[in-house]
């Protein structure tokens, strides 16, 4: 494990000493501070760790990084000049940074805390008892009331079957039919008499994934019913239930207008009685239809129900059940859940999500599988290239993975707790890349957004910008893109200000570079610039001893999108797959090894032979006589010529067959678009087909 020295134990310097010893990838030896009462300092105390007040005293042979947090750009360069080459130094900033990524973190985890907290009083301050199970029928919510009915405390219930805790309870029954039931009358073991909901939780695949039941003690109010005839008595006695609800609950009678709310609802929706009752059901209704208005002609319960309420267009969900006596719909009884809180802090957690992903590459050197002495050698060259701020060329066929490279070479140099930004260069028009990649000034072009855009050199400040199909790129971008390399600055479109950049560039090519040169299409000296750092990928064909480590790796990946349980490829399908050239690399094995999965029983576990979809030939073990004429070779033509007039043949037969689709055939052939129009002008092929 490497050793770690902290200078600086102020607030940066705790919070970088907190996660090294909560992730314990590294040992921290000492913590150095002027001031020994320092919270760092205490803290590395309270852990067993040496402190002290001048980092030299802790310059040992077996050190391996320092991490400097005072914010002193004197004692950085101290620090810098002082150390062997052996060691790291790791900047304040970047602590500064991860200090407040904590801090973030532990406002939106002590936010969550807080609406869970407000979630479950909720749940416990209603007088209603509610059960929620789990679709095995286990208990996962067990509220303050269902605890007081039933006479089972939330510890002892929380994780049984619903069945052990109240064996009469028809959940399992709605977990088995799927269809909700309305209050239904049930009397739990000990004789207390309830009138019950009971509701299918769908989620939004619309899978079953539990079951709720809302419950009331009607015991009373069935004794009282059978004793006491006095209607009015019983109007107060429900409407004084219906009050101690802190959910916001609304009647309306068989024609639509309301005939009572209680105190809840006024409180979520802004409404008074006056403005409520006997108006119209639609009253409340900021945004949306009145759910009341459609029960009642539906007859049918509605629940889950998005709605705006109020003047304040207060975001709800609502369910709404008919009201229903002796055969006749007396009306409709709707309850609102105010979620505009929850969905609030659930945007705020998205975004903070959002930001920390994007300052992530996804893949390490790790992640990149092959023993063979090629890949190997490729890996090795990419780590020593990671170490170092050159920019890197990586050059490969297609597939071979390329990216994959480059989000290690990210997350193996000393940027990797800032952004990486990924471009393909093909995928866009020279116009729009150019804005993209440099950004624009206001008015810089008719639809240009207001204040101007930072392009992705600028977003990339101080990370890295992985330049995918570099080759694709126009002769004026390649200029710019020069300017960059050169000058460590960027020119907006439409500006004329330069902008400082401090971005490290990581190109990828599948083409030939040093014959675009030749051609013209490519400047010779961006080549320069960017091959400084060369990493050549080897083709699959050339590493197939990494075939079996590959399959394992995919099949895992492959049984995740496609929820399988393969286990892995017998030695007979090896065997045949490494008897193919692989021309697609890697992602042709992935698409093979997807194909044979899908079309796996079940019960099978290892892919046979038989599994494997027919591997076309690469056709090298055709004749040169079966596609060239036999008068070509009986003239003795040139190899030049036949080659000419093969790849003419090819093109021509693979445009017919994509009936002139440009951009079909150059991917069937493996070439970019540019490089296809340019074999099409050669051998004089009409251009004028569909795109």
């Amino acid at each position: 494990m490497q050793k770690v020295m902290i200078v600086g134990a102020g607030k940066g310097g705790s919070a970088i000493l907190k996660i090294l010893i909560e992730t314990a990838v590294l040992k921290v030896i000492a913590v150095v501070d002027k001031n020994l009462n320092a919270l760092g300092i205490q803290l590395a105390n309270d852990m067993g760790i040496q402190v002290g007040t001048d980092w030299h005293h802790f310059l040992t042979d077996d050190l391996d990084i320092v991490i400097e947090v005072t914010g002193d750009p004197n004692v950085f360069r101290q620090i810098r000049d002082t150390l062997s080459k052996k060691m790291v130094l790791i900047p304040g900033s970047v602590a500064y940074l991860i200090a407040q990524l904590m801090e973030e973190k532990e406002e939106l985890i002590s936010k969550l805390q807080n609406e869970t907290y407000k979630r479950d009083l909720i749940f416990d301050s209603t007088g209603d008892g509610m059960i929620g199970t789990n679709e095995q029928g286990e208990v996962i919510l067990f509220n303050r009331s269902a605890q007081k009915m039933t006479g089972i405390s939330q510890e002892e219930a929380i994780g049984k079957h619903i069945l052990q805790l109240i064996p009469k309870s028809k959940l399992p029954r709605v977990l088995e039919t799927g269809v909700m039931e309305m209050n239904q009358e049930l009397v739990l073991e000990n004789g207390l008499k309830i009138i019950t909901t009971r509701i299918p939780v769908i989620d939004k695949n619309k899978q079953l994934i539990g079951a709720f039941a809302v419950f009331k003690d009607i015991t009373d109010v069935v004794n009282l019913a059978e004793e006491v005839t006095n209607l009015k008595e019983i109007q107060t006695m429900l409407k004084a239930i219906i009050q101690s609800s802190d959910d916001a609950i609304s009647v309306v009678d068989e024609e639509g207008k309301g005939i009572l709310i209680n105190r809840a609802y006024s409180r979520i929706t802004g409404l008074t009685e006056e403005q409520v009752i006997g108006k119209p059901a639609t009253a409340d209704i900021s945004e949306g239809e009145s759910m009341h208005m459609k029960v009642l002609k539906t007859r049918q319960a509605i629940r889950g129900t998005a709605l705006r309420v109020g003047p304040k267009k207060k975001e709800v969900i609502v369910n709404v059940a008919p009201i229903i006596v002796d055969g006749r719909l007396k009306g409709s009884v709707g309850v609102i859940h105010d979620v505009s809180e929850i969905q609030t802090l659930t945007k705020e957690l998205n975004k903070a999500r959002q930001r920390i992903r994007t300052l992530e590459a996804k893949y390490t050197f790790e992640d990149i599988i092959g023993p063979s002495e090629e890949m190997t050698l490729s890996i090795e060259q990419a780590k020593l290239a990671a170490k170092t701020p050159v920019t890197i060329l990586l050059r490969g066929e297609s597939g071979t993975g390329k990216e994959l490279f480059a989000h290690a070479i990210h997350n193996g140099s000393d940027r990797k707790f800032n952004k990486f930004i990924r471009v393909n260069c093909a995928a866009l028009s020279e116009t729009l890349l150019e804005s993209e990649l440099f950004g624009y000034e206001e008015g810089a072009f008719s639809g240009a957004k207001r204040g101007g855009k930072r392009g992705l050199f600028e977003e990339a400040n101080n990370g890295s910008i992985f330049l995918d199909e570099i080759g694709e790129l126009s002769l004026n971008t390649q200029a710019k893109l020069l300017r960059v390399l050169q000058e460590k600055e960027i020119v907006r479109v439409g500006g004329t200000k330069p902008i400082p950049i401090n971005v490290r560039v990581i190109a990828a090519t599948n083409i030939n570079l040093e014959k675009e040169i030749k051609s013209g299409t490519f400047r010779e000296d961006l080549y320069y610039r960017l091959n400084r750092m060369p990493i050549h990928i080897p083709p699959l064909r050339k590493r197939k001893e990494d075939i079996s480590y590959l399959c394992d790796r995919l099949i895992e990946k492959i049984n995740q999108d496609y929820g399988r349980n393969v286990e892995g490829v017998l030695e007979e399908a090896i065997r045949l797959l490494m008897s193919y050239d692989w021309p697609g690399n890697v992602r042709e094995l992935e698409n093979i090894l997807g194909r044979a999965m899908i079309f796996m029983q079940y019960n099978e576990t290892h892919i046979h032979a038989k599994h494997i979809p027919q591997l076309k030939s690469d056709g090298t073990t055709k004749t040169l006589q079966e596609d060239v004429p036999l008068s070509v070779i009986e003239e003795k033509t040139s190899l030049a010529i036949m080659l000419n007039q093969y790849e003419e043949k090819i093109i021509k037969e693979t445009l017919d067959f994509y009936k002139g689709n440009k951009t079909k055939t150059a991917k069937a052939l493996a070439i970019s678009v540019r490089n296809l129009y340019y074999k099409l002008d050669k051998y004089g092929i009409a251009k004028n087909d569909t795109q």
